[in-house]
């Protein structure tokens, strides 16, 4: 952590920090009106000489609750951890938490009462959300990684998608499929899928790679209310699919893997990177889940043998004992990490301001934190990287996921045009 050393923590979870202080800095279609500090760096919305506010608009009270938790304990932890070390720049980093409930409604007002008062959102969960919010961030000029990998959040530049992007883990699904589940020419695959960006963005890749394999694609198109996937099940089962692709959250991947087994259909399934939580290990659901269910994910998983993720689980362990550990606490702390690296090199070009922030951002061609997925930052209409990885249940494992196939970019994945958003 040597490399972020100088950032702040501003205690306990979320909703009960205070909106984030910043002084003469109010000018939101601009970026905000900049001043220079006593120690000569320039800043605006969101810091001052002493603190740094970082904005998180994360779900707590939705589809994906638990997953919220998890990535924003984690932030939490990663702020705790560098403030004290002394902070970024000098200055103390706080969190402030705003919880959507994956509602774009309650989204775009609780972004309304962020962006006056933060640098950037560390997090922000849900492609619906950021879309709808698109046209503002560029406005207000505000660096956003979001929890989301739809392609139509690319092309603009305060947005850094990282890692993968949907279509790219379901193509590498579906070679992964081919080469080693026995997935040949000619076979069905069903894909369901969550209607809107995120569903949609996955569905363009399995289209594409299905064409470029020669399968078939069975689509069913789920809303993100339908928990129950009998229906699905049963259409999937009687056009003879060979395997399943699944682009949903975890309770209706936890419902399609209990119906598909118990109708028999034990072909191997693969879920988009949000649609498992170690938690459905605990229910009724666990034994369907643990018999052909496999996540395409760009991160490495809280189980891996990297020596920044070991040192991840025990310190998170050690700060939330009893909680969940999974893929969320990697993302989430990957993504503080990149966002601390971020203003360290702002800091060092004398420049807090939010264009300050995001040029020391977009001059990353290289990027590589020791946890498990290099990534390049200065390709505006490109996701970080092109590699998934494929892992697989196992209920012994932390986090209930082990690699079955390290991150690999398919020949298809490395040809494929990624359809960039606005």
């Amino acid at each position: 952590m040597k490399r972020f050393a100088r950032v702040t923590a501003a205690g306990a979870l979320a909703l009960a920090l205070p909106l984030a202080l910043a002084t003469g800095c109010s000018d939101k279609a601009t970026g905000g009106s900049a001043e220079t500090g006593a120690d000569g760096v320039k800043h605006g919305p969101g810091v001052t000489d002493d603190k740094i506010s970082i904005g998180v608009q994360t779900d707590m009270t939705g589809v994906y609750a638990p997953l919220g938790k998890s990535l924003t304990q984690a932030q939490q932890m990663y702020a705790e951890q560098v403030n004290a070390e002394g902070g970024i720049c000098g200055r103390k980093i706080e969190l402030v938490v705003r919880d959507h409930g994956y509602d774009v409604q309650k989204a775009m007002a609780a972004y309304s009462e962020l962006e006056s008062n933060v640098i950037g959102l560390v997090q922000f969960i849900g492609s619906p959300m950021v879309t709808a919010l698109g046209d503002r961030i560029t406005g207000d000029k505000m660096f956003v990684i979001p929890n989301a990998w739809a392609t139509t959040l690319l092309g603009n530049q305060y947005i850094q998608v990282t890692g993968t992007t949907y279509d790219v883990d379901m193509i590498n699904a579906l070679d992964f499929l081919t080469e080693e589940k026995g997935i040949k020419k000619g076979d069905k695959v069903g894909h369901v899928y969550f209607e809107g960006d995120y569903g949609e963005s996955a569905l363009n890749g399995s289209k594409h790679a299905a064409k470029e394999l020669g399968l078939e694609i069975v689509e069913q198109k789920i809303k993100a209310t339908d928990d129950d996937m009998s229906a699905q099940v049963s259409a999937l089962q009687s056009a003879g699919v060979s395997a399943i692709l699944m682009s949903a959250g975890p309770k209706q991947s936890a419902s399609l893997a209990g119906v598909a087994r118990s109708k028999g259909l034990m072909v191997p399934i693969v879920a988009s990177n949000s649609g498992f939580s170690p938690q459905l290990l605990k229910t009724p659901a666990a034994p369907a889940l643990l018999k052909g269910f496999y996540l395409a994910s760009a991160g490495a998983p809280i189980s891996s043998d990297l020596e920044k993720i070991k040192k991840l689980r025990e310190d998170y362990k050690k700060k939330y004992p009893g909680e969940p550990l999974d893929n969320a606490v990697v993302n989430g702390y990957t993504s503080a990490v990149v966002f601390g690296d971020a203003l360290t090199k702002a800091c060092e070009a004398k420049d807090l301001t939010r264009e300050g922030l995001i040029k020391a951002h977009r001059s990353t061609t290289a990027y590589d934190d020791g946890y498990g997925t290099p990534m390049d930052f200065s390709k505006v209409d490109e996701p970080g990287t092109r590699k998934t990885y494929i892992l697989r249940t196992d209920e012994k494992a932390e986090g209930g996921l082990v690699v079955e196939r390290e991150a690999t970019a398919s020949k298809i994945a490395e040809a494929y045009e990624v359809p960039a958003g606005k």
